[in-house]
């Protein structure tokens, strides 16, 4: 992209909380450095062309392509060209395992695999539009209708080609029995969703989802590559991410707003995952030079 704008993560972040859908239909802004979030990410390229820099490998979108990546590992959106257009959503895991898709997909994704698909048409950037405005409508009903339609369109990859990356050997379905997300992850999210800033354990998870803890440690560990403890401190951590961007709180204020138990605990598992403390990353994001463009939506669309 020439005469670069950059994102500005305290402006015009979508590292906003961690169950909520946030969808997008924009000219993306590049970024200066890596962000993760916990939710999956959804992209399809309208026009252009986007490299991402993943974590362990790099790819590249193109015009027409759909594809999934979980946001929870640092990614990079890095360049682009001047005419690119994305669309697409950030899709929380509560969502995120309701999908039937093929056998190993979900799993391999939240392990850090990218999925793209060249299997898109005409409806896909108009739809895009649609859900994009239906989940800024602040209508509960058409929010609604926006997560379905987009749980649908992405369960429809399974019957064409389709590649996950960095792989990319060439995978497809024809047809055969549905592969449902367990039940019993979707009743794990939902709770941690629910009560993730609170002080709550593994025998706390089971008995929301009338399972044994071992076996509640093992169906997530085997559908997720994570374990229960991780997902709640990448929550934690997503949440706290936004309060260090758009709040005066202190750190300590918003470790324990987020959920951790202590300051010591909450620097350590923020340093791990962002390569510095909280301090840092806030004084980072409010120190870099503002930009004119603090956000590029696509006329008519957002």
């Amino acid at each position: 992209m020439s005469g670069r704008a950059y994102y500005e993560p305290g402006t015009n972040g979508v590292e906003r909380l961690p169950t909520e859908l946030q969808m997008f239909y924009a000219s993306p802004l590049l970024m200066r450095s890596a962000h993760w979030h916990a939710q999956v990410e959804v992209n399809y390229i309208v026009r252009g062309w986007a490299h991402y820099r993943m974590s362990g490998h790099e790819i590249t979108f193109r015009q027409g392509e759909l594809a999934l990546f979980w946001g929870g590992l640092p990614h990079l959106l890095d360049d682009g060209s001047d005419d690119l257009i994305y669309a697409g959503g950030h899709l929380p895991l509560v969502h995120f395992f309701r999908l039937r898709l093929p056998p190993d997909v979900q799993a391999r994704l939240m392990q850090g695999a990218t999925l793209v698909t060249q299997a898109t048409d005409e409806s896909d950037p108009i739809n895009f539009a649609r859900w994009n405005l239906y989940a800024r409508s602040g209508d509960a009903m058409k929010a609604s209708l926006a997560v379905d339609e987009l749980l649908l369109r992405i369960e429809r990859i399974r019957f064409s080609p389709y590649s996950l990356l960095p792989d990319g050997k060439l995978l497809a379905e024809d047809g055969g029995p549905d592969h449902h997300g367990s039940p019993i992850v979707v009743r794990i999210c939902e709770y941690i969703a629910d009560n993730f800033r609170e002080d709550i354990d593994s025998v706390d998870i089971a008995v929301a989802a009338d399972i044994h803890p071992k076996y509640a440690m093992t169906v997530f560990k085997k559908s997720t590559g994570m374990t229960l403890n991780d997902y709640i401190i990448l929550m934690r951590l997503s949440y706290a991410q936004a309060m260090l961007m758009r709040d005066e709180a202190s750190v300590l204020a918003v470790a324990m707003e987020s959920g951790f138990g202590s300051l010591s605990a909450f620097n350590k598992s923020f340093r791990k995952i962002a390569g510095m403390s909280p301090s840092d990353f806030r004084r980072d994001v409010r120190c870099r030079p503002a930009v004119e463009m603090t956000s590029r939506p696509v006329s008519g669309f957002a």
